[in-house]
């Protein structure tokens, strides 16, 4: 990379840093109960996990009234909070997460998150794990357009100082992918959230890593690649 030009890569949050299935599932499943909703599958729940909650229950629920989506998203709110207060959230952290952020910043890279997650909540996992001063760019749907839409990635690069052709989207959905590709940006897939392996290609990831110690090699490796230069 040439001098003065600022490396930036961009995390997804759940499914990529964090496993928050359990908790998200849980609430949902509260959140459908208050309604008497039949539940929706594990693996529906988790397809729609990335998106803007309003978006994510529309998809839960085609025929919903937006009144009947607004409520379940309160409900689901409720629960989550309570969740937080009582039994504590379940977000472990994917193996290899710590070295490889510590690995990237030695390296030069800033980093960011661009999430589906309100910004309390954002805040709220990665205090949790110790890392929120680690980002210099927090992007959450309740303060921007979600995914896939490109303004997350869009208001990340103009904070950090980046251009397109240096900044980066590791996520593990489609979401992520297609924000990325939207932006002008390079998308970086994980196979270990919550979208197959195939559909991250297909929607123009890259690469897909199938661990964190995996990353710094492959951004490097991108990076250096001339095709994906178009700064």
């Amino acid at each position: 990379m040439a001098d003065g030009r600022v490396k930036l890569a961009v995390f997804d949050c759940d499914g990529t840093l964090v496993d928050s299935q359990h908790s998200i599932i849980a609430s949902m499943d509260a959140a459908f109960d208050v309604y008497n909703l039949p539940r929706a599958s594990r693996e529906s729940i988790r397809r729609v996990v990335g998106l803007p909650l309003d978006t994510a229950i529309a998809h839960l629920i085609p025929d919903a009234t937006a009144e009947l989506v607004g409520g379940v998203r309160a409900e689901y709110g409720r629960e989550w909070h309570r969740i937080r207060e009582t039994e504590g959230l379940d977000e472990p952290l994917f193996p290899g997460l710590m070295e490889t952020l510590a690995k990237l910043e030695n390296d030069g890279w800033l980093l960011g998150v661009a999430t589906g997650k309100s910004r309390r909540g954002l805040d709220g996992t990665l205090e949790k794990h110790g890392i929120l001063d680690r980002f210099v760019t927090l992007q959450t749907a309740d303060r921007a357009r979600g995914k896939p839409h490109p303004e997350m990635m869009l208001n990340a690069m103009n904070e950090a100082g980046s251009a397109p052709a240096d900044s980066v989207m590791i996520g593990d959905t489609t979401f992520d992918v297609e924000m990325a590709c939207n932006a002008g940006a390079m998308a970086i897939g994980v196979s270990w959230g919550y979208h197959e392996v195939e559909e991250l290609h297909l929607a123009g990831a890259t690469e897909v890593i199938d661990a964190f110690d995996e990353l710094p090699e492959t951004l490097d490796r991108a990076m250096e690649d001339p095709l994906w230069d178009v700064g």
